[in-house]
């Protein structure tokens, strides 16, 4: 398939994926068939696209204009190659873990369910293969409002009031700041492309002053990167079903605004006018004390799910960090740790929805001595720690030697110890979890009988096994990656 084949077949194979879904909503297992069918699909169409990558063609396609100025183009660049294969990639896996999770727990609304998820990578792709910020904008509220439903899939009070508080920050976030930024842009570079080497840079007009109010605007606007304060959106969504919440926090969501905020810095600013846009210094201070205050706050919540969010906010902030250090090195951090942290993070979350189906429980207090009865699942919930704390041979290891590299190249040494005792308050947040689980204190009684007699479900746990040994896989890739990257950030080979 050509090029421009392959980006529409990215667009579409989703789409005709959830009306598949819709019509075989009442034999579930077609319906789940579909499901996998699809997400194969479109894994092997982005891994056709990465394909493309480095050519002398990329691929590249515009649909039209909408109206003067605003044309749906897209055209793929190893940034966006790695996003789609990440996203897609884990599609697969979540999938299967789905049908364990939502079987296993007799979830109701299965089939909207499905259509949902199949839309929402739909708007993942769109972002990941953008051309220009109003593609990248348009797909950016697709996904925002394909997930909507899947907050609020239980339909109980907490369910409603926290997809609620998750649409009207990120459209708040979005159509507030982040839309502003995006005219802005135009007006001043008479485009929306992403150009490389940034498409502000030498622009008549864009002041100092200009580049800064533009700064903030893309780093606050950007809500889905989870930057405090407007990070709040992230723990409120954990109402919803654990397969969405790894959707929220590894595949989709919060990747398209990490994605999105290295887009933004390499493409629309690039390093030069980073460099010398005074804000720069203060959003990475925010990003910063996201990392530190998010990491603290994980440290104090019993609920594991919330831990994990918090701890999601953290690692997030880690990416917008990279993309202020504004060098190749930093950006090159930030980029890896999308990848990095999609795999480590999966896995504990899936490792979370396998022991609340298994057990009912979803209090850490509650899980000592649990690991006796669920080693494969407390087995991959260890890796998938040492993994988002940085320990080799797990593969978030990478991410955090790129961007100390990084924040010393620009002389923001303060970054690395930021990055230190990050890595501190994971290993006190994380570690004790599978510790306490595997290896209880002498005298810690049995845990109770499962909640389901047969335990959790077989696809809900070899799911987290799958993507533990990912992190280790994907350690080992690293160097692979780092040259498919390397066209796109720079640097040395």
């Amino acid at each position: 398939m050509s090029g421009e084949s392959l980006i529409i077949a990215a667009l579409v194979l989703p789409l005709l994926t959830a009306a598949g879904i819709f019509f075989a909503g009442k034999l579930p297992d077609v319906r789940e068939g579909v499901t996998l069918l699809g997400a194969a699909a479109l894994f092997v169409t982005a891994c056709g696209l990465a394909g493309t990558v480095g050519g002398n063609m990329p691929a590249e396609v515009s649909l039209g204009t909408s109206v003067p100025g605003l044309e749906f183009a897209f055209k793929m660049e190893p940034l966006g190659a790695m996003f789609a294969l990440v996203a897609s990639g884990l599609w697969i896996v979540n999938s299967f873990y789905s049908i364990g999770y939502m079987r296993g727990n007799r979830e109701r609304n299965q089939t909207r369910f499905y259509i949902c998820f199949a839309i929402a990578l739909m708007g993942a792709m769109g972002v990941a293969m953008a051309a220009n910020l109003f593609t990248l904008f348009v797909f950016y509220e697709v996904l925002t409002l394909s997930t909507f439903p899947l907050v609020a899939h239980k339909e109980d009070k907490a369910a409603l009031r926290g997809a609620s508080i998750y649409l009207m920050t990120l459209l708040a976030t979005s159509i507030g700041l982040f839309l502003v930024a995006i005219i802005w842009t135009y007006t001043l570079a008479g485009s929306m492309d992403f150009v490389p080497g940034g498409l502000l840079n030498g622009v008549d007009g864009v002041t100092p002053v200009v580049a800064s109010a533009l700064l903030i605007l893309f780093a606050f606007g950007i809500g889905k990167a989870a930057l405090m304060p407007v990070h709040f959106w992230l723990p409120n969504a954990m109402v919803a079903p654990t397969p969405v919440s790894a959707l929220l926090h590894a595949v989709a969501v919060v990747k398209a605004g990490v994605f999105t905020m290295a887009k933004v810095g390499l493409y629309i600013f690039g390093y030069d006018l980073l460099r010398d846009t005074p804000a720069r210094d203060f959003v990475l201070g925010v990003a910063c004390f996201t990392i530190v205050v998010a990491s603290l706050i994980a440290l104090t919540k019993d609920n594991l799910k919330a831990r994990l969010a918090y701890s999601t906010v953290g690692q997030l902030a880690y990416v917008t960090a990279g993309v202020m250090l504004a060098t190749s090195a930093g950006m090159m951090g930030g980029s890896l740790q999308i990848a990095a942290h999609a795999f480590g993070k999966i896995t504990l979350f899936m490792c979370a929805g396998a022991i609340y189906v298994a057990t009912g429980k979803t209090e850490i207090s509650q899980m000592r001595g649990l690991g006796r009865r669920m080693p494969w699942v407390f087995g991959a919930f260890l890796v998938g720690s040492l993994s988002i704390i940085g320990i080799p041979p797990m593969a978030g290891g990478w991410p955090k030697v790129m961007l100390m590299l990084g924040a010393a190249e620009s002389g923001d040494g303060y970054v690395a110890w930021v990055l230190i005792i990050s890595s501190l308050l994971n290993i006190a947040y994380l570690l004790p979890i599978a510790f306490l689980a595997l290896m209880p204190p002498r005298g810690t009684p049995e845990p109770a009988p499962y909640k389901r007699p047969e335990g959790a479900p077989m696809f809900t746990v070899a799911a987290p096994v799958f993507t533990a040994l990912g992190t280790v896989v994907l350690f080992f890739l690293m160097g692979e990656l780092y040259d498919f990257l390397l066209p796109a950030i720079g640097g040395q080979p």
